[in-house]
């Protein structure tokens, strides 16, 4: 098969983060809002779901057109050539979202694009009766925007930040591939001391240990397009043998998570053995104000409490005061917090040197950037 578009779709304020990935990987991109745009081989989709760290997914261009009746729909549909990628006994359900379009149904698009795929199987494939749909899953996605008609097909089956490794989490667990953006978006480097004195369930020392070793996030899970036809085994083998000859796992760490919950302790540890990083973080349960640092240039990043409810705003404050109050006597260090918190500067007690606004979920936040003076 000749080279194909993919599309890796990103969390509103990671498109560029994401795309620096899909660059490294070594293709070129195009960046729109909430998706990075690419053409590749077939061998990128097992490359980009073993190593993206920060998109949510991977997924196929089929075709793109504009329609504005369901006649138009159903025909521009079935004139794409869906036996490149659908098996003759493949499944196909088709999802939906319409956004100012003409055709503002979803049910009714998800039916016709079905009907209309079907149809066009069938005559590529002689058949006369409907699709046996017993093989493998290829998730389709039909999504109108302004008359202009996507349809793509999902290639990583459960979203990316999946790694496989979460036994267990808290209340508000940040998602994986936001802990791996934080981390990436901080000029760390493995021989420095990393730091999460909230760390929670663990996600943000894991992801770090993760990218420090340089080990594939995907590396230990499944996705939906192991099993289609058209993505020969020998690019999944070959893209498992990359993932495990570029991982440095003799590369030391010293990366430290701390929490005042000793339950949340136990579970980010058990998170870390999952995720076979048992031996290269350490937990400790504390309080931000007994943090002891004891040596230069080194990296906090951390997603604190953000005192959402109205009753938890005074401790919070106090909260960033003490954390504050422990850095400002370690200036060497680069400190990166995710915080809804809008006063989080002044109880910090320090003017970021930097700030950037991302969505954690549905939360707008800042990620507060403090670079520390090299010593």
């Amino acid at each position: 098969m000749k080279n194909i578009t993919l599309i890796a779709t990103a969390a509103m304020g990671l498109e560029s983060v994401v795309a620096q990935e899909v660059k490294q990987l070594g293709y070129e991109v195009t960046v729109e809002n909430g998706k990075v745009i690419f053409e590749a081989p077939v061998s990128a989709i097992p490359r980009c779901n073993l190593w993206l760290r920060t998109a949510d997914r991977v997924k196929v261009l089929v075709g793109k057109f504009t329609a504005t009746t369901f006649d138009e729909l159903f025909e521009s549909t079935k004139a794409l050539p869906w036996e490149e990628f659908i098996a003759e006994d493949g499944q196909f359900p088709v999802s939906g979202k319409s956004i100012k379009s003409q055709l503002h149904s979803v049910p009714d698009c998800q039916k016709i694009v079905k009907k209309s795929i079907a149809e066009r199987l069938k005559l590529k494939y002689g058949m006369v009766s409907k699709m046996p749909e017993t093989g493998a899953l290829y998730k389709i996605e039909v999504a109108l925007l302004k008359d202009e008609v996507t349809l793509t097909l999902d290639t990583s089956g459960t979203g990316l930040h999946k790694r496989g490794y979460r036994v267990g989490q808290g209340d508000a667990p940040l998602k994986e591939t936001m802990a791996a953006a934080l981390v990436l978006l901080t000029n760390w480097k493995a021989e420095y001391t990393f730091i999460d004195p909230f760390c929670g369930s663990g996600t943000i020392p894991i992801e770090a240990a993760l990218i420090g070793q340089n080990i594939a996030p995907g590396f230990n899970r499944d996705f939906a397009s192991e099993n289609w036809t058209f993505i020969r085994n020998k690019h999944w083998q070959k893209a498992f043998e990359e993932a495990e000859d570029l991982a440095n796992y003799d590369q030391k760490l010293e990366i430290i998570g701390s929490d005042i919950d000793h339950n949340l302790i136990k579970v980010a540890s058990d998170n870390a053995i999952e995720a076979g990083l048992g031996d290269l973080i350490t937990w400790k349960q504390m309080q931000v104000k007994d943090l002891f640092i004891r040596n230069d240039n080194g990296y906090i990043v951390t997603n604190p409490p953000y005192g959402e409810r109205l009753s938890d705003k005074e401790a919070v404050a106090a909260l960033y005061k003490d954390f504050g109050d422990v850095m400002k006597n370690h200036p060497t260090w680069s400190i990166y917090v995710i915080t809804a918190f809008a006063a989080f500067e002044k109880q910090f007690g320090m003017e970021a040197t930097k700030k950037r606004k991302l969505f954690n979920g549905f939360i707008e936040t800042n990620y507060y950037q403090y670079f520390g003076e090299r010593s």
